[in-house]
């Protein structure tokens, strides 16, 4: 404990999902060097190569996937992950490749907003 409160890390941020195994094997072929730290019928940990925060993936029989953009009536995302990388255009077509889906509405020139299998946006952005 310091200055009164206790020492908090982040450590894993979860996706709710409908199917946590194939969202996690998205998030593998994204991530090709993180592994699977612990797998259960309905959850998925996956950690970076030397640890840090990680990314789990939850099945949930009521998820909808959340509307991009948003819109009265739909849906709305809870969060999003921002993803810096050193080649927009390259980093793009790599998560297209591996089954991302390039989103409608792009709200930058520098940022490029993806969907993932499950409905959840994510965001490219240059260095």
């Amino acid at each position: 404990m310091s200055h009164g409160h206790p020492s908090l890390t982040l450590a894993t941020v979860t996706l709710d999902c409908r199917d946590a195994r194939e969202l996690a094997a998205f998030y593998q072929r994204l991530f090709p060097d993180w592994h699977v730290e612990a797998a259960e019928p309905e959850w998925v940990l996956m950690r970076p190569p030397g640890g840090g925060t990680g990314l789990a993936f939850q099945a949930e029989r009521w998820y909808r996937p959340p509307v991009w953009p948003e819109r009265d009536g739909g849906p709305h995302k809870m969060a999003h992950l921002e993803l810096r990388v050193a080649d927009l255009a390259a980093a793009t077509a790599y998560a297209v490749s591996v089954g991302a889906v390039l989103a409608g509405q792009q709200p930058q020139e520098d940022v490029r907003v993806l969907l993932d299998p499950a409905g959840h946006p994510f965001c490219l952005f240059a260095e």
